[in-house]
């Protein structure tokens, strides 16, 4: 496993890291037994980073990382989690110090742990990233030994590039994929040239990228790809990245030809966001042990051709930018 550093953390982190979403909710049913051996075949396949959140099926997401953790020896991988959605309704006003205070010191209980290594806002309100006092409770929470570091995850570019204008934020996690580029365009490099960390998230367009879809295919009641198709519960960009389902469809199959011999379309998906070094680490989820072994092997495939990397280019120019672009 390849690994990039963490921005100003001077940390190292694997290249290929693990989401943890699917292993907590909104991704249909996921067994217990499946979910730990999942975050044990990334680990064993030298996964050094694991995202989660503290909504992620109301902490069970992060209960089960502390779980496997304890029962694993060595060196413990960097753990990065998320606060503030649990707030009702999710407004800028809720993102203060009281409730900042109890969503950490309830996820260090779930965590099993006295200090939390990465704390990101998760999808804020955009009015937040303009309240500097909201970034100076975080910097509180460090002094006070309670995070190590903190960042935010975003919808948007503009969020994104707000945020890492304090300087106490180490990292962004944002969609990047074959199906939602804009951030390469300038945020990527506002990132490196303020040495932010780059967390790459929804890599897969929630599954659709693996090219194990049809329009056939059907959701369980209790996945977001069934009842998040117009952001019906959160943001719609977070469902197929915002892209219709029949155009990612087709897009698809424009895509499978390109792909080489010997490697998925789930593995050429990340090569793909990984081409770019402003990326830290990428975060697939996976909810089962075959999913996350072979999203882990993504690491060692040969980096894509200039030539394919114009034409990914291309083809989202030409069928995906006018659905998604403007919008995150």
């Amino acid at each position: 496993m390849k690994e990039r550093l963490f921005g100003k953390t001077a940390r190292n982190v694997s290249e290929i890291g693990f989401g943890a979403w699917a292993i907590g909710g909104s991704w249909g049913d996921v067994p217990d037994g499946d979910a730990r051996a999942a975050l044990h075949a990334a680990l064993d396949a030298g996964t050094t980073f694991l995202d989660t959140a503290d909504v992620y099926g109301d902490g069970r997401s992060e209960r089960f990382i502390a779980e496997v953790l304890n029962e694993r020896s060595g060196p413990r991988p960097f753990v990065a989690t998320k606060a503030g959605r649990r707030l009702s309704p999710h407004t800028a006003d809720g993102y203060n110090r009281q409730n900042l205070t109890a969503f950490i010191e309830r996820s260090l209980t779930n965590l099993a742990t006295d200090c939390l290594d990465l704390v990101q806002l998760h999808c804020p309100p955009t009015e937040v990233y303009y309240r500097p006092e909201v970034f100076g409770v975080l910097d509180d929470l460090v002094a006070a030994g309670k995070i190590r570091n903190y960042g935010v995850s975003v919808e948007k570019v503009e969020e994104a590039l707000k945020a890492i204008e304090y300087p106490g934020v180490v990292s962004v996690q944002i969609i990047y994929n074959i199906f939602r580029q804009r951030p390469a365009e300038l945020f990527f490099r506002e990132a490196k040239r303020r040495n932010v960390a780059v967390i790459a998230r929804v890599p897969l367009a929630s599954g659709m990228l693996t090219g194990k879809m049809s329009a056939a295919s059907q959701f369980a009641a209790n996945d977001h790809r069934a009842y998040n198709r117009n952001g019906e519960a959160f943001d719609k960009g977070e469902t197929f990245s915002g892209v219709p389902y029949d155009v990612a469809l087709a897009a698809v199959e424009e895509i499978r030809p390109l792909v080489p011999d010997g490697m998925t379309m789930s593995q050429f998906a990340l090569a793909w966001i990984l081409a770019d070094d402003a990326v830290t680490t990428v975060i697939p989820g996976a909810k089962n042990a075959a999913q996350a072994t072979a999203n882990a092997a993504a690491s060692d495939v040969p980096a894509l051709p200039q030539a394919t990397l114009e034409t990914l280019k291309n083809l989202y120019q030409r069928e995906i930018a006018g659905f998604v672009h403007h919008l995150w």
